[in-house]
């Protein structure tokens, strides 16, 4: 039977939602590999709607996470508070702001941040399993906080920005410099990381510590 990888996106769209490329790379990634994503998104309104041709907030606008994710995910998409851990074999949290707006409020409240108590349970409840959990860019933050607040001694990179870097040592992680095409690995606590797009001048770029992130994530599936 094919490895099942959960992926929660988002949301559609670097400045409010996932990251879209980072997400696509990933899905393609997790097919190469012989495994079957499993995307899911909680059923929450985003933080709010930016106009990507100009970058600025949309006015007036309001958007659902789950029903924006299901762009990305072609409508095969779960809402993330009906996934369960025995679901599946290991997690990804693609980045892009969403990550950072939707799933927690990291953008906002810096190391002050609360984390949706779904992406929270979920988090939790695959690290107690001891099944392994990536996040890529920005989304190390997340785990940074769920994991921090845990007491769970861990590693994780967000590349080298020092200010973001200093939120996660803050929140509990160990931040490891870490080129662009290059992946961390904690391995005792079964994470992996990858900068992505905090560093990526290019799709090649994000695509190569993508991918070599999601190989890495599932090798680590017992």
């Amino acid at each position: 039977m094919a490895k099942r990888i959960g992926v929660i996106l988002s949301g559609c769209g670097v400045y409010d939602g996932s990251e879209i490329h980072e997400a696509v790379i990933t899905l393609l990634a997790i097919d190469r590999a012989g495994a079957e994503a499993v995307c899911m998104a909680p059923d929450i309104p985003q933080m709010h709607v930016i106009n990507h041709l100009i970058g600025e907030p949309a006015e007036g606008e309001s958007r659902n996470v789950l029903v924006e994710s299901a762009r990305i995910a072609r409508g095969n998409i779960k809402d993330l508070a009906t996934v369960q851990v025995a679901d599946i074999d290991a997690l990804i949290l693609p980045g892009g702001f969403g990550a950072a707006k939707n799933l927690c409020d990291f953008a906002v409240s810096g190391p002050d941040c609360a984390v949706n108590s779904e992406v929270a349970r979920l988090i939790k409840e695959m690290y107690a399993a001891k099944k392994p959990i990536a996040a890529v860019c920005i989304a190390p933050a997340v785990l940074s906080k769920v994991l921090g607040s845990e007491n769970v001694s861990h590693q994780l990179t967000i590349g080298s920005d020092e200010e973001t870097a200093a939120a996660l040592n803050k929140m509990g992680t160990e931040h490891i410099q870490c080129p662009v095409r290059e992946f961390v690995v904690d391995q005792e606590n079964k994470l992996v990381s990858s900068p992505a797009y905090m560093l990526a001048g290019s799709i090649s770029e994000a695509a190569e510590g993508i991918e070599k992130t999601v190989q890495a994530l599932i090798g680590m599936i017992e």
